[in-house]
């Protein structure tokens, strides 16, 4: 078959099947980046097919005979030919992005929801004594709101603070919170670090700060480079925020309280700057030595 045919969209009244294959086969040639929510081109094709016709995303399997209209046509061919050649993240192009089945509005305002943090919240793993007198959460650097979002409902009697620096940031969060009509529950404050929150102390601080150094920036595949740099870029050694964080967190957290936080592939080098903190590696089932947990006392003892 002739590379043109091969990319050329299916005909009119072809299966869903016959656009999901069109859709691997163009994502495969197109050598595109994954991570923003699947991790090659065949999971990719089915999350862009089965969400652009508004189907459940959970399995394709039952969708693959379907037959699109002429509208859906367009769109998927849109779709199709927008993610090859733009490499924008899908979920930018849907508009729509899901972290552990729980559904938020994703755009170029914030990073597309994504964090092995959500990963530990939902599988019950933080080493809590009682996390169900958790009644305070800060959640830093909170983007697209939705760690604020999942500790809502992980955590029921919880209130919940959500801070960012970028208002484009905080615009996207507010309308997650109002989808998931959290508003009662979860405050939105802009500012830098716990300037916002003034002298408030927290049961549990989520944090999932910019943390790619400077030489995994300038390596950065086209597709991360649609984000906002201000969630990504943390200087030379991908540390300068989570030093910042550590410095100032043990005033910032009830007795038995603890922190939360994600820093990639730096966290070689953090325990390196930091060698009298005991930190806890959370792994999940992706990653390995990319999340600590440290409570109050830890950081006090450690005298970060």
């Amino acid at each position: 078959m002739s590379t043109a045919r091969n990319s050329a969209p299916p005909a009119a009244g072809a299966p869903l099947e016959a656009w999901f294959r069109h859709a691997e086969r163009r994502f495969r040639a197109g050598r595109l980046a994954y991570g923003h929510g699947t991790s090659n081109a065949t999971d990719e094709a089915a999350f862009l097919v089965l969400e652009a016709l508004g189907l459940p995303i959970q399995r394709l399997d039952p969708w693959l005979a379907l037959r699109p209209s002429a509208p859906e046509r367009r769109k998927l061919a849109r779709l199709i030919e927008a993610r090859v050649t733009t490499r924008q993240p899908l979920p930018y192009l849907l508009g729509t992005a899901y972290l552990h089945g729980i559904r938020f509005r994703s755009d170029p305002r914030a990073l597309v929801p994504r964090s092995y943090l959500a990963d530990l919240l939902v599988s019950d793993a933080l080493p809590f004594a009682d996390g169900a007198k958790v009644r305070r959460v800060l959640d830093l650097c909170t983007g697209s709101g939705c760690l604020a979002v999942l500790a809502a409902l992980i955590f029921p009697r919880a209130k919940i603070d959500a801070v960012d620096l970028s208002a484009d940031a905080l615009s996207l969060a507010r309308e997650n919170v109002a989808l998931h009509r959290l508003g009662e529950r979860i405050a939105l404050h802009r500012g830098d670090l716990f300037e916002p929150v003034a002298t408030r102390r927290y049961d549990l601080i989520l944090c999932n700060p910019p943390y790619v150094d400077a030489a995994g920036m300038a390596r950065l595949p086209p597709e991360y480079r649609h984000e906002p740099l201000l969630g990504l870029a943390s200087g030379a050694d991908g540390l300068d925020f989570t030093r910042r964080l550590l410095a100032e967190a043990r005033n910032r957290l009830m007795p038995g309280g603890a922190l939360l936080c994600e820093v990639g592939r730096a966290g070689t080098t953090l325990q390196t700057v930091f060698p009298t903190l005991p930190f806890l590696w959370l792994d999940t089932a992706n990653s390995e030595g990319e999340v600590f947990w440290l409570q109050r006392e830890q950081i006090v003892a450690g005298n970060a």
